[in-house]
């Protein structure tokens, strides 16, 4: 399978990147079909060949989620960029449980609306009971500031070389 990536070329610290069609299994760093521009991340100029790389799209070659999010910006490629990084599951496990927790609880179901000709009789029993519900309690900035404070902390250790 052909692919579009880049290959990094530049200094320590300067780095350029050259857009290349290879075979996906060698080397980004060794032999590859063709040169298709380079790209300056720090000026972020890129020099693109936008008809070839039309051409290695018509063919079949997959470009890598970074090359695709820089053709879609210049206008080459249509369509929505993709995300680049990449989240192990454990950190995953961690943000769905996070998000669980964040989640407020539901409140109860919302009774059904009442039909305008039972509506005075529903007037008439609200006003013969009363009322013993107590609204609820609602915490203060305080309050929740303490208990984060008493949460046990999960942090790992740093590791020292």
């Amino acid at each position: 399978m052909l692919v579009i990536r880049f290959s990094r070329t530049g200094k320590t610290k300067q780095a350029n990147f050259k857009l290349i069609v290879s075979e996906k299994t060698k080397d980004p760093w060794g032999n590859y079909l063709e040169n298709l521009g380079n790209y300056n991340p720090r000026t972020k100029v890129a020099e693109l060949k936008a008809d070839r790389i039309k051409y290695w799209l018509s063919k079949g070659a997959q470009p890598s989620a970074t090359v695709w999010n820089l053709l879609v910006s210049k206008g080459i490629a249509e369509g929505k960029k993709k995300g680049v990084t990449k989240i192990s599951k454990k950190r995953a496990a961690k943000i769905a449980e996070a998000k669980k927790k964040e989640e407020p609880v539901p409140a109860a179901p919302v009774a059904a609306e009442v039909k305008a000709e039972e509506a005075p009789k529903a007037e008439a029993k609200a006003e013969e009971a009363p009322k013993t519900e107590e609204a609820p309690k609602t915490e203060t900035k305080v309050e929740e500031a303490q208990k984060k404070e008493e949460a046990p902390k999960t942090e790992e250790p740093q590791k020292t070389k």
